[in-house]
């Protein structure tokens, strides 16, 4: 066994049991434990252990706990990741989902996903697991994952934003809600038949998902929904994101942007 001395800094604190939160607490560690085994042991996920010093220097996961080490371990405040930024969130965070898929993100989520198969995604496609189990982000397969501490949706999505500074690859309104695939121009005479005729009448753009098939459009909240996402993707990112300019983008790729009715669903044709 090796006794060393641990403390938790900013929200990795809610990991811990109560008396171990804000100070500095001994702790003795199995024969050969590493960092990742002795932080992971104590309740943080190693996906949430962004900075690690021991005995003021800094270390890795992989370092060996000795007798008498120092440990300081501090949360993550930004963790951009270069391009392409895959997601993958569990069956608990499907509203997450949606948001991060109406930003451009190719965002993976069904609720019939199990552990296992969370695992192998994450390690064959590197995606960035998203969730609320911290079991499942201690498992070596997650290279990159993060704990969404936030219960609502909107919440959440200001979470990961300032955690991956999402504005800087944000393509707003390009993806399928449900099918998390391209949404592909579609003009009014194409749709005839799939959606009322009233619609047709008001609104010149549409667009069809090349999976699901369902048409979008924008409808009467496309701009509330704009507002929400904007504020949403910008809340803790460097500099801001022009979404009427990325709207503009997205229409020239011959992407159009779906409709966000009350219910936050986007207005489709069957």
């Amino acid at each position: 066994m090796a006794t060393a001395r641990f403390r938790f800094h900013g929200e990795l604190a809610d990991f811990l049991p109560r008396e171990r939160r804000g100070t500095a607490f001994a702790y003795a560690c199995a024969r050969a434990a590493t960092l990742k085994n002795a932080i992971e042991a104590l309740g943080v996920p190693h996906t949430e252990a962004a900075d690690i010093t021991v005995n003021g220097a800094r270390a890795t996961l992989d370092r060996t706990v000795r007798e008498g080490d120092a440990i300081e371990v501090h949360p993550w405040t930004l963790q951009p990741l270069e391009a392409p930024l895959l997601f993958l969130a569990d069956a608990h965070l499907g509203g997450l989902a949606r948001f991060l898929r109406m930003l451009g993100y190719d965002t993976l989520h069904e609720n019939a996903l199990g552990d296992a198969e969370i695992r192998r995604l994450a390690w064959q496609e590197r995606r960035v697991v998203l969730t609320r189990d911290r079991e499942l982000l201690k498992c070596r397969e997650v290279l990159r994952g993060a704990y969404v501490h936030a219960l609502k949706p909107e919440a959440q999505l200001r979470e990961v934003a300032a955690r991956y500074c999402l504005a800087a690859q944000a393509r707003p309104f390009t993806l399928c809600l449900a099918c998390n695939l391209p949404l592909q121009p579609a003009d009014p005479e194409s749709v005839a038949g799939r959606i009322p005729d009233r619609i047709r009448e008001r609104y010149a753009r549409f667009s069809r998902c090349s999976g699901c098939g369902g048409i979008f459009w924008e409808g009467s909240h496309f701009q509330r929904m704009r507002q929400v996402l904007a504020q949403a993707a910008m809340r803790g990112a460097a500099g801001a994101l022009d979404m009427s300019g990325s709207s503009a983008a997205a229409t020239r790729a011959s992407c159009e942007a779906p409709s966000m009715p009350e219910s936050s669903a986007p207005k489709r044709g069957s």
